[in-house]
């Protein structure tokens, strides 16, 4: 399996993901993503920017879908109840929309994103990841917190949704 820059063909595969995610979050009683977001205009915008990830197998089947950026996040700007580990100033990177194909969970596609994402940050020589999940996604949180990430603070979304702040120091 590899990952890979997403390409406009992808579009309704890493759309079945998501929609597959919904699903899954709304069966867990989780209030993430089901207010229409994330949604194809979303994707199509992330391909566009160069920040839409998926993982192929060796078929080239998508497997799993992120989207990943250098760029400053705007909602990072503020954190309620804590701090960043690193400051708002500094360059980090930021995982956004992260799903995994239904038949493909708990084959450790996450933790391989988070990896090559975190490979992806040592080359820039960029020392942070931060990432934010609703706080009811147990799921997420433990993922992260099992690969080190800490605990920040909390954060609203640009639709005022409310979300636990996490970060990674890469080294």
């Amino acid at each position: 399996m590899k990952i890979r820059l997403s390409k406009t063909e992808d579009i309704p595969n890493i759309l079945t993901i998501i929609d597959d995610a919904k699903v899954y979050l709304a069966s867990q009683k989780i209030d993430q993503w089901q207010n229409g977001y994330p949604n194809a205009a979303q994707v199509e915008n992330d391909i566009e920017k160069g920040e839409s990830y998926v993982v192929v197998n060796d078929e080239n089947q998508v497997m799993a879908t992120s989207m990943f950026t250098t760029r400053k996040e705007p909602t990072y700007k503020k954190i309620i109840d804590g701090n960043w580990i690193v400051s708002e100033g500094e360059e980090y990177g930021v995982v956004h929309r992260m799903a995994i194909k239904k038949e493909f969970r708990k084959y450790g596609l996450a933790t391989f994103m988070f990896h090559e994402f975190h490979l992806h940050l040592l080359e820039k020589k960029i020392k942070s990841l931060k990432i934010d999940t609703h706080e009811e996604n147990i799921g997420m949180q433990s993922l992260i917190k099992k690969l080190g990430y800490q605990y920040c603070g909390i954060i609203y979304t640009s639709y005022g949704a409310k979300r636990l702040a996490f970060e990674k120091v890469i080294s």
